[in-house]
């Protein structure tokens, strides 16, 4: 049986993950109406991803006879300055989501729930990943300064991101 200060906390962080992907998708529609292919398929995979950590934590609940508590979104931001500005609040947003799971992690910890710390374990890796692509996105475009047809070169790049799994049918084929 899971610790209800526990579940209350990864309910919480399942609002977090959903609002990720309301706002990767916000930024998937930013970057579909200024013409760039690339980055609405990059935000959109990323979205996916999103999704698909909050079902983690959906089923992890489950596993462990707690309630899932579906809660209210906020709406998210529906432009930004530049893609590079889309970017640069992307990294911003994961390194709030860093901080997400590192007080899960604490309070895992404080509680000797070991069970959760070990699934709380893959987060922990996975803000890592998140923060350094976002910040590799930035440091392609910074690359291209002010270099004519430089952000459409880092639109075909974005475009080469693989498809994300469906959250839903996590063993279908991409």
């Amino acid at each position: 049986m899971l610790n209800k200060k526990m579940a209350t906390a990864i309910n919480n962080q399942i609002q977090e993950e959903m609002y990720s992907f309301y706002l990767y998708l916000a930024m998937a529609e930013y970057a579909a109406d200024k013409g760039l292919p690339g980055m609405q398929h990059w935000m959109r995979n990323q979205a996916m991803e999103e999704m698909s950590h909050a079902v983690r934590f959906m089923n992890y609940l489950e596993e462990k006879g707690a309630a899932v508590e579906l809660k209210t979104l906020k709406a998210p931001p529906k432009s930004w300055k530049s893609p590079k500005h889309a970017f640069e609040e992307a990294l911003k947003h994961e390194g709030h989501i860093t901080g997400c799971i590192n007080n899960l992690v604490d309070l895992a910890l404080s509680l000797k729930d070991h069970a959760t710390v070990n699934m709380l374990n893959w987060f922990v890796g996975e803000q890592v990943e998140e923060e350094a692509t976002a910040k590799g996105v930035i440091d392609m475009i910074n690359l291209t300064g002010a270099a004519p047809g430089g952000m459409f070169m880092v639109d075909r790049e974005l475009a080469a991101r693989p498809a994300a799994v469906d959250p839903m049918n996590p063993t279908a084929q991409a």
